[in-house]
């Protein structure tokens, strides 16, 4: 049986999580807070579902890259490996400088730095739009003459040692410090302190920001998150706010000069009054919400959940008709919009747990496939839909009532 390996990454970082939560639990520290390490979650559920489409992607385009356009023939040994790491690091350095001091890439990549907290559920914070941003950044590599191959599995590496530099556990660690990015060094780096802003953009070394004049030392304690805290878990409006901030202010501008500098100018430029004028129009945000038990158990059920069909989608998608795995995707998108929703108390999530229940019903089937489950779901999406206003009813009490 073909099975997707890539799929154990996922218990391999939840792992991780876990751990991290329970040292920091041990050792009395406030490193989690259960609506922020949930968002987190949510987002890098869609990203590692989104893999599946992305990687393969990028692969054929790097390919072709290589193929139609490599200025120079590199064969693999090992003095080319350490060129690439190298060059891979040094893309990653501009594509993510670039993402703080460009509007159009920050708007992909300020969902990662959204988090007030900063602990590896943060870490999971990538979306697919920054994913495709920076793939491509890296398109450069086979251009260079780099082979896939050989790209692939350097990005494989680099892509997971970032994910252990988002801890507030470990301190300095000494003579390192000088040569490859630290949890202090990236704690700077998602820090909102003035003098922490826009600096220590290195992935894997950290001399690049030594060479270019963005590296601040941890001194002073980082508070994290943006400077003006988004103050909302909602998965929707994480990713789409400051696209929709561009937008309007691109429609106010009345030069094309003038757009194209919104575009392409410094989020440092860009008005903050417009995302107070969007999220009363659009977010509409609950304060001073309390979470009952009952909601809580809800949302980590959904999220274990969630989860464990990502991981079971991934691992078996050799075997997974397309229409189906599109139809796991939608599943798993709509979820973590649900769990989102939650945490905002939203009322009107119900309709989306019944389009979730519909892909379920679709799915088990145009699997199992006999006339009698088929007029067994039949009968009981006929009931749902005769008492669908009931049972919304009585799924609002549940979650939101004391």
């Amino acid at each position: 049986m073909k099975l997707e390996y890539i799929a154990l990454a996922i218990p391999f970082f939840v792992f991780f999580m876990l751990l991290e939560y329970y040292i920091s639990r041990r050792k009395n520290r406030k490193t989690h807070q259960f609506n922020e390490s949930i968002a987190n979650l949510n987002v890098g559920i869609v990203e590692r579902i989104s893999d599946l489409l992305t990687t393969g992607t990028f692969f054929f385009v790097f390919t072709w890259l290589h193929q139609n356009w490599a200025v120079f023939t590199i064969e693999s040994n090992w003095l080319t490996w350490i060129l690439l790491f190298l060059a891979t690091d040094l893309v990653w350095y501009w594509y993510h400088r670039f993402g703080h001091e460009i509007n159009l890439f920050w708007a992909a990549h300020i969902v990662h730095h959204q988090s007030d907290d900063f602990n590896y559920t943060a870490a999971a914070r990538i979306t697919v739009i920054q994913a495709v941003f920076r793939g491509l950044f890296w398109s450069i590599l086979p251009i260079i003459g780099f082979p896939a191959e050989m790209i692939t599995v350097l990005l494989l590496i680099h892509g997971t040692y970032p994910f252990f530099t988002h801890t507030q556990l470990v301190g300095k660690l000494g003579w390192l410090e000088y040569i490859i990015v630290t949890p202090s060094h990236h704690r700077v780096h998602h820090s909102s302190n003035p003098e922490y802003l826009d600096k220590n953009y290195g992935d894997m070394l950290i001399i690049w920001d030594k060479i270019f004049g963005t590296f601040a030392e941890e001194k002073a304690e980082p508070q994290y998150g943006l400077t003006k805290s988004l103050g909302s878990h909602s998965f929707l409006w994480q990713h789409f706010h400051y696209f929709l901030e561009l937008i309007v202010a691109v429609r106010l501008a009345k030069t094309t000069k003038a757009k194209l500098k919104i575009i392409f100018g410094s989020p440092n430029d860009h008005d903050p009054r417009i995302r107070t004028l969007l999220e009363r129009k659009l977010s509409q945000k609950v304060t001073h919400i309390q979470y009952t038990e009952k909601l809580i158990r809800a949302i980590q059920i959904k999220t274990i959940t969630t989860i464990i069909v990502l991981f079971g989608t991934i691992l078996f998608s050799h075997h997974i008709s397309p229409i189906n795995l599109w139809l796991m995707t939608t599943f798993i998108v709509l979820s973590v919009i649900i769990t989102g929703a939650m945490l905002e108390q939203k009322r009107w999530i119900f309709h989306l747990e019944f389009a979730r229940f519909s892909i379920l019903c679709f799915i088990f089937n145009e699997t199992v496939m006999t006339i009698y489950v088929t007029a067994l779901i039949l009968m009981i999406y006929t009931l749902t839909l005769l008492f669908y206003k009931t049972i919304h009813t009585t799924y609002q009490r549940f979650l939101f009532s004391n």
